[in-house]
């Protein structure tokens, strides 16, 4: 009696920390930044004899030829409709106090920093490797061998690609502690994966901060490159849960008066799919229209994606364990199968904000993996339990003789298995990808990893509906009281006194089941 109460309690607060954690996250800000890559007050990281600062970096495709720059008035900024670009707006520098009365007042060019833009593949053109040099800034000795200027970033320019990588210098002026780039605009004719570095050579601009933000562009909006094929799949599986969800309902209604609770479960798991997959679409056509992501709009989504994550795989357990089948309730089961939901939902809803409102870089950080391995033990203790709980249900169905659940089963078991499989053939290969692939150069195709596991769900969701489709006949797999329940029409005809004493058999199977649930 004292485990009720406190099971009770420790989903209060779960429920509590989930709401606390979503508020704070919602009060943090109304909008988050997407391809505006935003610098507040950033500092500058010391490498070799350079300082560093990483502006982002993003997939972008080649600009459209036949669509030229245009631009509606002379005060106005051009449009860039089918140019992929990288645009400089209000980027500013500030060097220490220090260093800005180190110099005379009269006097140009007191300090450089340079805004560095290549290719992922032009990256051992940045630095003195081609030299024979582990320097990434131009010393004395390489300026007097002509190959580079003192004081600027060594850069070894592609004769393929004239002008690139990209180098784009602000100059210090006197002794002002601010330095201002231009507003400038920088298209790219060629598809590839980008980087951005703002670089600085002299010692005596150690300290200096960035401020600013850039702007990314693909042609056909503001979509960083890895995330634009998404929109289109969305598109498609927002389509493909209506065919399901349409077919359902039809079945559904048809079949009304035969309806068991789990197709009330079934159809929940469909509708929340389907809100999904549009708030998914709707979010990413939002931001592919204004370079930004609205808070509401992205929390909707992701809280959706976090809730049918949950749900789909609590449908999973429970008709796993037989609910509504074998076993009229889940007896003492529920409060564990309800708290293992709650820490599930925590963990996926942590892990997806993360993914969708922290850094836009087209890659991930280490500490995502915090996030990713309770999100992955989790999903190991749902698959464990499925399993021992479809062993079970297994066990129970062959002791009745009930040939059209155990096939019923069966199929559902053997569904479970391939969908294991295809899972850990696919996290063998995901693992492959990001390991052979640290600076995404496979940027295009890197959209099918989190397509897969999408497509996965619908796939295990539609066998579902297929096997506990509403019929004429539910005793095929609804739970009946009493003996109705436990002989099947498929079964084997028992007759004299080995049928009564199987059938004594059977009565006992189906005490010991019951005093099995209560005791759970």
């Amino acid at each position: 009696m004292m485990q009720r109460p406190l099971q009770r309690g420790m989903i209060k607060i779960k429920i509590k920390i989930t709401m606390f954690v979503l508020l704070g996250l919602f009060l943090c800000s109304s909008n988050v930044d997407a391809s505006i890559h935003e610098y507040r007050m950033e500092a500058f990281i010391p490498k070799a004899n350079a300082f560093f600062f990483h502006g982002g970096s993003e997939g972008l495709y080649a600009s459209k030829l036949n669509e030229p720059t245009t631009s509606s008035s002379s005060e106005t900024k051009p449009s860039f409709k089918g140019k992929s670009i990288i645009s400089f707006d209000s980027v500013t520098f500030l060097r220490p106090k220090e260093s800005a009365r180190s110099q005379q007042e009269m006097q140009q060019n007191t300090g450089l920093v340079e805004a560095i833009i290549l290719e992922v593949k032009d990256r051992e053109r940045i630095g003195g490797a081609s030299l024979n040099s582990g320097a990434i800034c131009c010393n004395k000795q390489l300026a007097d061998q002509g190959s580079c200027k003192l004081g600027e970033v060594i850069i070894q320019n592609n004769p393929d690609n004239s002008g690139w990588p990209k180098r784009i210098k602000t100059f210090f002026q006197g002794t002002n502690e601010e330095a201002k780039m231009d507003f400038e605009t920088v298209e790219m004719n060629s598809t590839g994966m980008y980087y951005l570095y703002f670089m600085f050579c002299d010692p005596q601009l150690k300290g200096t901060l960035i401020k600013g933000r850039t702007v990314w562009k693909n042609p056909n909006g503001y979509l960083p490159g890895k995330m634009a094929p998404l929109m289109t799949f969305y598109g498609f599986m927002s389509l493909a849960y209506l065919v399901l969800g349409l077919a359902w309902f039809l079945r559904f209604v048809q079949f009304w008066k035969d309806i068991i609770h789990l197709h009330y479960h079934i159809t929940l798991v469909i509708a929340l799919g389907m809100c999904e997959m549009a708030v998914w679409y709707f979010e990413y056509s939002n931001f592919n229209s204004t370079g930004t992501r609205p808070m509401g709009i992205t929390l909707w989504a992701v809280t959706f994606s976090s809730v049918k994550k949950t749900l789909s795989r609590l449908l999973l357990l429970v008709v796993s364990m037989g609910f509504g089948v074998v076993r009229p309730t889940l007896g003492g089961l529920t409060s564990k199968v309800v708290l293992l939901g709650l820490i599930y939902f925590v963990a996926t809803e942590a892990l997806e904000l993360v993914e969708h409102l922290g850094n836009i870089n087209d890659f991930s950080g280490k500490a995502k993996l915090f996030l990713v391995l309770p999100v992955a033990f989790l999903d190991a203790c749902f698959i464990l339990w499925i399993f021992s709980s479809l062993s079970k249900t297994l066990e129970k169905l062959q002791m009745r003789r009930n040939l059209a659940k155990l096939e019923l089963y069966r199929k559902f078991t053997n569904a479970l298995a391939v969908s294991v499989l295809l899972s850990i053939a696919w996290i063998g290969f995901e693992l492959y990808f990001n390991a052979t692939d640290p600076l995404s150069e496979f940027w295009q195709i890197a959209w099918i990893i989190p397509a897969f596991w999408n497509m996965l769900a619908y796939a295990l969701l539609v066998v579902i509906c297929v096997l506990w489709a509403p019929s004429r006949n539910p005793t095929r797999y609804a739970y009946m009281e009493g003996m109705g329940e436990d002989s099947d029409d498929e079964g084997i005809a028992l007759t004299g006194s080995g049928g009564d004493m199987a059938i004594k058999l059977e009565r006992q199977a189906i005490g010991d089941d019951l005093e099995e649930d209560k005791r759970e």
